[in-house]
């Protein structure tokens, strides 16, 4: 019985082993060999759902915003009209800047930009309608008071006068030289000559042909009509020498006649100013800017004495 015991023993070791052998050739495919050839060296991760991870707790403050493009940013929204007036006004009043070589030359500013220093009423105070508009001088009829043309605070005479001008929509104005200021004048005009500023276009004056723009007013018409329209920019300049004088009008000269001669006579008894008494007599005076009761503005404004 021992013996049968221990035979039956074997034969079962011995089939135990068979089996083991058996199973490791077969190769079975089990599910965690198949996991493992899905790249278990590092996770894929490919199907992970990231939308419910929390970033909040992240730190942002090292991040590098200077490669961000901001060409797309709307700043149509930004106020600048401050800013605009104040360079606008800035540009203005460099209009008026005479460069170092300029007054090398001898020129001298009668308008800064910034203040009318330079000028005075005729025979009163400065009037309130003249007054500072972004770097020029301007003439304002609309401003409530009393009106009245404004005159150099110096008198000249041989001299070259040139400044910029421009005038509102039919209008008028004038530039005068050697104004007498006295009793015996009642009004700039009385005493001195004048340089036509004019809305040629559409002003009443335009239609008579020593009122226009640029002419020696009442007097001698412009050799060419060359005067810019209503709200653009005109350049004038008065040559005074010896009672010689010459008018430019944007860059071209446009009237040329001598005073204080048998001729210069001849023209005045054919004007307007026939009656009256001492226009056009004295070789030195104020310059004038006239008040017409129209918009008008002027910028450098500038002189020169030779």
């Amino acid at each position: 019985m021992k013996h049968l015991s221990i035979l039956l023993l074997s034969v079962i070791l011995c089939f135990a082993c068979k089996h083991d052998h058996a199973h490791g050739e077969k190769g079975h495919d089990h599910p965690h060999v198949q996991n493992a050839e899905q790249d278990h060296d590092g996770h894929n991760h490919n199907s992970h759902d990231h939308n419910s991870h929390d970033h909040s707790s992240h730190d942002h403050s090292s991040h590098d915003h200077s490669s961000h493009d901001h060409s797309s940013h709307d700043h149509s929204s930004h106020d600048h009209s401050d800013h605009d007036a104040h360079n606008h006004s800035e540009q203005g009043v460099q209009a008026n800047i005479i460069s170092p070589a300029e007054k090398a030359q001898g020129w001298v500013s009668l308008f800064d930009g910034k203040s009318i220093s330079q000028w005075r009423g005729y025979k009163d105070d400065i009037s309130s309608k003249w007054v500072i508009d972004n770097g020029m001088l301007h003439f304002n009829p609309e401003i409530k008071g009393k009106g009245g043309d404004i005159i150099s605070i110096k008198q000249y005479e041989n001299f070259e006068l040139s400044l910029d001008w421009k005038i509102q929509d039919c209008g008028n104005s004038g530039i005068f030289w050697n104004v007498v200021e006295s009793d015996k004048f009642e009004r700039t005009y009385h005493s001195g000559p004048e340089m036509q500023i004019l809305d040629n276009k559409c002003h009443p004056d335009a239609k008579i042909k020593t009122h226009r723009a640029g002419d020696l007013y009442d007097m001698i018409e412009t050799s060419t009509v060359n005067v810019k329209p209503a709200m653009q920019w005109n350049e004038s300049r008065i040559l005074s020498k010896d009672g010689h004088y010459t008018f430019y009008q944007n860059g071209q000269k446009v009237v040329e006649f001598k005073m204080h001669t048998p001729e210069w006579d001849a023209m005045i008894a054919k004007s307007k100013f026939k009656d009256l008494d001492g226009f056009g007599k004295a070789k030195r005076g104020h310059i004038a800017l006239q008040d017409h009761s129209d918009k008008v503005w002027f910028r450098n404004i500038r002189i020169r004495e030779i």
